[in-house]
């Protein structure tokens, strides 16, 4: 089983990243990123409402899908502009530090 640590969120920012370079219609990383930022922007706003949905519902596990549904889209979102989720961290980082 794999490690359930945040680790794996690296982990999964570099597969996304490597199935953005290599597209192809196996991978639902290419077809999203195939269909286009404002689909990937949609995709994130409507994780975003299912989790704040989720979260008044009270159903932990629901919680938990929705926000992983929620992050794997950002990283999406974020590799597509050619960003990352360490120059989000650099930004929170500077915030808290402010």
């Amino acid at each position: 089983m794999s490690r359930p640590n945040i680790d794996f969120i690296a982990d999964l920012e570099t597969i996304v990243r490597a199935r953005l370079e290599t597209g192809g219609d196996a991978s639902y990383t290419a077809r999203l990123a195939e269909a286009g930022t404002k689909r990937i922007a949609q995709k994130v706003g409507e994780e975003g409402v299912e989790l704040a949905l989720a979260a008044t519902a009270g159903d932990q596990q629901e919680v938990i899908d929705e926000a992983s549904d929620l992050v794997y889209h950002l990283i999406v979102l974020l590799a597509d502009a050619g960003l990352s989720l360490e120059d989000v961290a650099v930004r929170l980082e500077a915030r808290h530090n402010a």
